[in-house]
């Protein structure tokens, strides 16, 4: 880090302004230890907007003068899945830290030679799962731990909508990420197998529909839906536990999450063993308070802290690689019609 008048400064750039990138360099702008200094982009318009929004904000075509800039201390990688792998590479080599957009790389090889090079220059690489850091989230994460669920059944998500198509990966990279990291954060459990399917309606080599099964230790299972060719948009996730289950529908404008006291208990008859009675529990719902913060606010302000103190990112390079090789099984089930993948 340099250190600014007033104390330590953490300088930043942006590598990539199309969709994400703006929303990165304007909660950079808005922290008070991040200083952005460049932002780059192959196309001139989008710099031509950010230089409008930001007069202040050196910009360029030439993502390698910001590796090369010894002025930076953080590199932010906004850019195509199938470029993050050589731009990060050159960061780090260069001595930056990085934030890499999801999915952190096109194979888990790439990531894991990343997070090699990263531990030899000591350096830190965070993936920007975003989702980690949204107050819905943090909010179900607290439950879990204070045992108010229970013990885990399973975790169900549903990211549907019609579009935006991408041209570079399919359904799975685009949209499933979230739901990936999400679960790992909430769950806590590393997974053993995956079975998916899906289908590409049009030919291109990109599935654009596809369902993932994902299998845990102790019987925890997870399914994941995602589709482009929704006629309505749906982001829901529903996690069962033995105590109590929780909602949360991310396109509400209030009450995202909900906690219903529901459940069932199965006990088995003193006479016959086999003979098993199964008990519903209907009890009362309750929304709790969401924290409204920004999402990307809180995860730069986490990233901040993390490189001030050395404490361990939700959303580092291992959390980045472990998302990349559920991505690759996924892909490698779809391809063989629903084979069960070891990850």
């Amino acid at each position: 880090m340099h250190f600014d008048e007033g104390g330590a400064m953490i300088h930043v750039s942006v590598i990539g302004v199309g969709y994400w990138g703006p929303n990165l360099i304007r909660n950079f702008v808005a922290n008070d230890q991040t200083q952005i200094n460049v932002a780059s982009d192959l196309q001139e318009e989008r710099l031509d907007k950010i230089r409008k929004t930001y007069p202040s904000l050196r910009t360029t075509r030439d993502h390698r003068e910001i590796i090369n800039d010894p002025n930076i201390d953080l590199v932010t990688i906004c850019t195509p899945v199938s470029t993050h792998y050589e731009i990060a590479r050159a960061a780090l080599e260069a001595g930056k830290h990085v934030i890499i957009t999801k999915p952190m790389t096109a194979t888990s090889a790439e990531s894991e030679e990343l997070l090699n090079i990263a531990e030899r220059k000591n350096l830190r690489i965070f993936v920007d799962h975003t989702f980690i850091y949204h107050g819905a989230v943090r909010k179900i994460k607290d439950l879990i731990q204070n045992r108010e669920l229970g013990d885990l059944y399973y975790f169900d998500s549903v990211r549907i909508n019609l579009g935006l198509f991408q041209h570079d990966v399919n359904v799975i990279w685009d949209l499933a990420p979230h739901d990936i990291s999400i679960m790992h954060y909430l769950l806590g459990e590393y997974p053993e197998g995956i079975v998916a399917t899906g289908a590409d309606h049009w030919g291109s080599g990109l599935e654009n529909v596809a369902y993932l099964t994902i299998y845990f230790k102790n019987n925890l299972i997870a399914h994941i839906h995602v589709n482009w060719l929704s006629p309505v948009k749906i982001r829901q996730t529903l996690i069962a536990g033995s105590k109590k289950m929780v909602a949360w529908d991310d396109t509400e404008p209030s009450e995202k999450v909900r906690v219903y006291d529901k459940g069932f208990e199965v006990k088995k008859t003193p006479d016959q063993v086999y003979d098993m009675l199964i008990q519903y529990r209907t009890g009362d719902m309750y929304c709790p308070q969401i924290d409204s913060t920004e999402a990307l606010a809180t995860e730069i302000a986490h990233y901040v802290d993390c490189l001030e103190t050395g404490k361990k990112s939700h959303t580092d390079g291992e959390t980045g690689l472990m998302c990349v090789k559920v991505l690759e099984a996924a892909q490698k089930s779809i391809k063989a019609r629903g084979r069960e993948i070891t990850i």
